[in-house]
């Protein structure tokens, strides 16, 4: 009789004992489940940009270009990836349903690769192919500006840094032509004779300035200025305000 008391006794203990330590599992189980919902959290969180507002890169160029195709960007690829670029990548994005930050991450990526076709270099180049650079734009610091090509580069000791399309004056309104400085820069100016805007003019002679033209993004060629140099890239002529310097050389020529 005491030897089946003694194996009640033990089993039962052998219950208990079990049954806290399954107790004991589960509040682990309760412990660690924020752990694994912070985990998860993690793994769906955005995944991190492959190109970004700042960037300049052969990338960003491929990307300004594809973006052309679907008629997001206009104007020609610079390699910078500016305001323009954003909207544009914005304006993709929320056409897909993506996030829209205007930051390019895979999933941007993969579906605006699967949308175009590889850029051509043509494509890359865009816009109006450059002419024979005058000897004056060879040397020094120069916005070397052609109006046969109808483009504008910024050269640096020979090599051309930058190139973008350029529409100049019309009929009784000429944009000089010759070799002339910059003589001062406004960054938001509003044209006082004509109440327009002229964002990052650069003034190289008397009124004439080479400055970013809503219009000529616009409506392109059909239109002109009223002397100045157009330049309908916002985004290459805002690059090029932020390295030109008062006394930097403008040549306007034909080739």
């Amino acid at each position: 009789m005491l030897l089946v008391r003694r194996l009640v006794l033990v089993v039962t203990l052998s219950v208990l004992l079990s049954s806290t330590a399954y107790d004991a599992g589960r509040a682990s189980d309760r412990t660690d489940h924020p752990v694994s919902a912070h985990a998860a959290s993690a793994r769906t969180a955005a995944k991190p940009a492959v190109l970004e507002p700042g960037d300049k890169s052969r990338r960003v160029r491929a990307l300004q270009a594809r973006l052309a195709q679907l008629d997001w960007f206009f104007g020609s690829p610079t390699g910078f990836y500016g305001d323009l670029t954003t909207e544009a990548v914005r304006g993709f994005q929320a056409k897909r349903g993506f996030p829209a930050t205007g930051k390019v991450d895979r999933t941007t990526l993969r579906k605006l690769r699967a949308m175009t076709s590889a850029p051509s270099q043509a494509a890359l180049v865009g816009g109006n192919a450059p002419g024979r650079m005058d000897q004056r734009c060879r040397t020094g610091r120069v916005v070397c500006v052609d109006k046969t090509s109808r483009t504008l580069r910024w050269v640096v000791n020979g090599r051309v840094q930058l190139t973008v399309d350029a529409r100049f004056g019309g009929v009784g309104h000429a944009t000089r032509e010759g070799t002339f400085s910059i003589r001062s820069k406004s960054r938001d100016h509003v044209s006082s004779l004509y109440d327009t805007s002229m964002p990052f003019a650069m003034f190289f002679s008397g009124g004439q300035a080479v400055h970013y033209s809503p219009d000529f993004a616009a409506v392109g060629y059909a239109g002109a200025s009223h002397g100045c140099v157009n330049v309908r890239d916002r985004d290459g002529v805002a690059w090029l305000f932020d390295r030109a310097r008062v006394g930097d050389r403008v040549v306007v020529y034909r080739s």
